[in-house]
C-alpha cells in the first residue's frame, strides 16, 4: 500500500496505528543493528502483511532509538572517551589515544553527513526510486558478498585499541554505501572494518562506536523535520511509542550481534541477506508485492 506525505516527508506510520508501530518498532529495532538492512525489512515485512509503507521517516527517526541502546550498551566506552578527550584537552595532550579516537570518529563521520546532505531530497522524499524493492534487493545481495569476502579474507586479530585513522576513514567511507535502501550501515561498516582485519566482535565495537555521530545526526534530523512538517500530535504519539519499542529491540539486537560474532561468524547474516536479496527480487519480478 502506498505511504502518506506530510508536507514532502513520506510519514505513512501514521495511519498504521500503535499495534502495528509497535510491531514494525521491534522489527526496526532488531534489523537497525545487525548487519542484514532495517529498511529491507521496513518494505517488505508491511508489503506481506498488507500494510502500507511507514515510509523513510520512521526508519530515519527510529535512528534515536538505536542511539540510545548503543550509548546504553557501550556506556563504559562512551564515557571513557568522553572523560578522556576532555581531560586531554584540559592538560593540552593531543596525542592523548581517547582524544585522538574521538576526532577520527567525527573525522569519518563527515562523508555521510556531506553526502547525505546531498541526497536528502531524493533519499527521504515520497516515493522515492532507491527505496524500491528490488534496488533494496541488489543491495542485500551484494552486501552479502562483500561481507562473505570479508569473513574469507579478514586475519579476524586486531583490537579496537590498534585502530588508527586510516581504518577510521575507511570504515567511515564505508558507512556512506548505508544512504543506498537495502546496504545498512552497521553491515556496511562491519564489512569495512573485518575487512581491516580486526577481530569479529572488535570489528562490531568499532561499528558501533564509530556510527553514534551519524546515528544522531539522522534522527534528530529527521524529528526535526517532522517538526517543521507540523506532524499531528497523534502522529507524535505513535512515533514516540515506536522509538520505545525499538530501543529495547535494539538493546538485544547489540547483545545478539556480539554473542554470535564471538561464537561463530558472520557467515549467519551473509546467508540471511543473499535469502532476503533474492526473495525480492523474485517477489517483485513475480509481482507477489508492489516494487
Amino acid at each position: 500500500m502506498v505511504g502518506a506525505c506530510t508536507q514532502g516527508l513520506d510519514t505513512g506510520f501514521v495511519g498504521l496505528g500503535f499495534a502495528k508501530v509497535g510491531f514494525l518498532g521491534i522489527v526496526q529495532g532488531i534489523t537497525e543493528l545487525l548487519p542484514i538492512s532495517s529498511t529491507a525489512h521496513m518494505r517488505v515485512v508491511p508489503a506481506l502483511l498488507g500494510w502500507q509503507d511507514p515510509g523513510s521517516a520512521f526508519s530515519a527517526a527510529m535512528q534515536v532509538a538505536a542511539l540510545v541502546a548503543v550509548v546504553t550498551y557501550f556506556w563504559a566506552d562512551v564515557e571513557g572517551f568522553l572523560i578522556g578527550s576532555i581531560a586531554a584537552i584540559a592538560r593540552r595532550d593531543l596525542q592523548d589515544w581517547n582524544l585522538r579516537f574521538t576526532i577520527w570518529i567525527l573525522l569519518a563521520t563527515l562523508p555521510i553527513i556531506i553526502v547525505g546532505a546531498l541526497l536528502a531530497p531524493v533519499l527521504n522524499t515520497c516515493n522515492s526510486p532507491l527505496r524500491t524493492l528490488s534496488v533494496i534487493g541488489v543491495a542485500c545481495i551484494v552486501m552479502a558478498v562483500l561481507l562473505a569476502l570479508a569473513e574469507i579474507y579478514s586475519r579476524h586479530k586486531r583490537t579496537l585499541d590498534h585502530v588508527d585513522l586510516k581504518d577510521a576513514l575507511i570504515v567511515g567511507l564505508a558507512q556512506v554505501g548505508a544512504l543506498i535502501p537495502g546496504v545498512s550501515r552497521s553491515g556496511a561498516t562491519l564489512t569495512a572494518a573485518l575487512f581491516r582485519d580486526l577481530a569479529r566482535p572488535e570489528a562490531a565495537r568499532f561499528s558501533f562506536l564509530l556510527g553514534i555521530p551519524t546515528i544522531a545526526a539522522a534522527g534528530f534530523k529527521e524529528l526535526y523535520e517532522l517538526h517543521k512538517a507540523h506532524l499531528s500530535g497523534h502522529g507524535w504519539a505513535i512515533l514516540i511509542f515506536g522509538l520505545f519499542v525499538a530501543s529495547i529491540s535494539s538493546f538485544v539486537a547489540i547483545w545478539s550481534l556480539l554473542r554470535i560474532l564471538e561464537r561463530f561468524s558472520a557467515w549467519p547474516f551473509v546467508v540471511y541477506r543473499f535469502l532476503l536479496g533474492v526473495f525480492l527480487l523474485v517477489g517483485v519480478f513475480a509481482n507477489w508485492f508492489p516494487n
